[in-house]
Parts: C-alpha cells; structure tokens; sequence
C-alpha cells in the first residue's frame, strides 16, 4: 500500500479548523437552517430519547488517509486517549445501564489501550463494537486481532465503500480493496458473519464522490451476492452512511465545486421521520480527551454537548445528559436526508 497523504492537519490548511468548517457551510447562504426544518417536523429542540450507545473515540491516530474521513484521521495524528480517561468511560458505564460501547477513532485498535479497553467493558457485561478499516488487520502487530474480537465476543463494523476494487481504492487509497477482502476472510474463518455463531460483521459504505446514499437493502443484496460469488466472503448486515459535509471530504467538494450542489440535495431530501431517529438521540459520543458531545460528527466540529449538561465524562451525569438539548448545525442535513444516516446506518 503506497504512503498515505498528509492530513488536513498535517497540512496546515485553514479547513483543518473546525470553525473554518462551519464558516464554509454558512457562507452557503441556505435558504433554511436545520433547526427550522426541525421546528416544522415538531421536534425543536431536538432531545435524546434514551442514552443506549456510549461512543467512544479513542484517537485519531490511523493508518489510513481516507478521502472522505470527516475525523481528518491518519498517521500524522497524535491524539490518543489516555487510560485514565478510558477509567472515567469505565466508571460511567458501572453507574448506567448503557447496553453498547461503540469504539472508534481514527484506527481505534491502535490505541496501546484498546484491548485493556475492550475486555474491561466487556467484564462489565456491555456489548462492544469496533470501527474496524480492515487494513489495520493486515498489519503485523494487529493479525491476531479476529481471534481477540471472536473470544471477546466483539461486533466488528467494518469500512467498505464499495465491493468493486476500483470504487474502494478510490476513496480510501490504492490497495486498499485487496486487503479489505483478506481480512473479511480471516474474520470469516473466526466465525464471523456465518448467521450462527453470534459473532457479528457488518460492513459499512459510504458513496464514493459527490452523492447521496442509495437503498440500503438494495445495496446490501448486491454486496452479499458479488462479495460471496467472487471471494467468499460473507457478512451479517451492511449500513449505508453519507459522506458528511466536513473535514477532508467537505475540501473536496470544495475543490471539485460539488458543495452546493451536494447540500441542496441533502436539504431538499430532510426527512422528519429521519430526524426523528437520528443517532444523537440515543448515543452520547466521547472525544479522546474525555470531553462530551452529542455526536461523532459534532466532536469533530469542536460543537460539545449543551452547557446545562457535564461537558466531561468524569463528571457523567445521566439524567442531567438525558435532558439536554442537542446541538445541531447545517452539517446535521447529512444524517436526515432520504432514509436518513446514522453509525447503524440508514434510520427509516
């Protein structure tokens, strides 16, 4: 695999600022704000509904320099958390009843924490899910990871954009594809994604260029057939997420003048119904210093939960976090066009 590029950040560029993001989006001048759509839809403020996911962002350190990364992650990056910030994530979920940690970075598994991180919450009885890229899998000091996932009893997500070689390499780098598929075959030969032995794969797309997400159970048919017919690899689910307007793949729409376009199309697809089921309703995000935010994409536009809320997972409140009010922003279009976008994928 070639040397991934330098990041935004790396860069030094002015959208590698979060405040340079927002700004961009506005300069827009969209006819309607979200929270008017949202006012319409009956669901202004928008509020949680119940805290069932604790997402946590454990870096931004990667191997990878995907296109469309809206964490601006990749191998230059030195954010990590620390362990004791992994304790307080800890002592959060032993005073909660919140059933699932989502564990996601950048590469989380290059975290040195990540596998203390794994088997402590899952000694707290709590389902776990990793963000994997699949190619970290190919890595030598991380092969052994599938037989750690399967007798941790880890759901493995998994980036692939498309299950044509040329799509994949596309967004995330040359190569990429044929180390995806080794290591779906080596998850496969865990167990995974067999229907039977309740080790959970699923695979995650995002579009490759400028468009909106397609039918999910569409897709999910043809990812199934051509991934089995051509190299054996089966899978349990496949989420459809849109690429959002920020970050590394919001340059490229700049640069490739796709930008208005692109939010004229989200903003013309609002669906209230996929407002309604948006993922910040029932997932609190962790960035990899311990600071607290409505979502994963709000955590990289520096957007932290509301102020009447704790705003650090040391000072993890549940019900004062059940009752705030979620930020939200014109990058939010992404998450509630047509059948709507979330980690789990499509909402509707």
């Amino acid at each position: 695999m070639p040397r991934p590029l330098p990041t935004l950040h790396a860069r030094h560029v002015p959208l590698a600022e979060p405040a340079a993001q927002r700004a961009t989006l506005h300069a827009l001048g969209l006819p309607r704000r979200f929270e008017d759509h949202l006012a319409s839809a009956g669901l202004a403020p928008l509020r949680p509904s119940r805290i069932e996911v604790l997402q946590v962002n454990v870096g931004r350190v990667c191997n990878q320099t995907c296109r469309h990364c809206h964490v601006d992650a990749g191998p230059d990056r030195r954010e990590q958390m620390s362990r004791e910030t992994m304790q307080h994530c800890l002592d959060a979920l032993a005073k909660s009843d919140i059933p699932t940690v989502d564990i996601t970075g950048g590469a989380p598994e290059m975290n040195p924490h990540f596998r203390w991180f794994v088997t402590e919450v899952r000694a707290l009885g709590r389902h776990v899910m990793d963000r994997c890229n699949l190619t970290i899998l190919e890595t030598p000091s991380h092969r052994d990871l599938p037989r750690f996932f399967a007798e941790h009893r880890v759901e493995v997500v998994c980036s692939l954009p498309h299950y044509m070689a040329s799509q994949t390499d596309r967004q995330r780098g040359d190569g990429v594809f044929e180390d995806s598929v080794r290591a779906l075959q080596r998850l496969n030969a865990e167990g995974y994604g067999d229907g039977a032995s309740g080790l959970r794969l699923v695979l995650v797309a995002n579009p490759v260029g400028a468009f909106t997400i397609a039918d999910q159970k569409g897709m999910e048919s043809e990812f199934r057939r051509v991934l089995k017919a051509r190299y054996g690899v089966s899978f349990d689910a496949l989420y459809c997420l849109a690429n959002m307007p920020i970050a590394r793949y919001l340059e490229w729409l700049v640069e490739s003048n796709n930008l208005r376009a692109y939010l004229d199309a989200l903003v013309q697809a609002f669906n209230p119904a996929a407002a309604a089921g948006a993922m910040c309703r029932n997932t609190l995000s962790v960035g990899w210093d311990g600071a607290l935010y409505d979502c994963d994409f709000n955590q990289m536009l520096d957007m932290p939960v509301a102020s009447t809320a704790p705003r650090h997972i040391r000072d993890f409140d549940l019900a004062s976090l059940t009752a705030r009010s979620i930020e939200t922003d014109l990058h939010c279009y992404g998450c509630t066009a047509g059948a709507g976008s979330s980690c789990g994928g499509a909402t509707t």
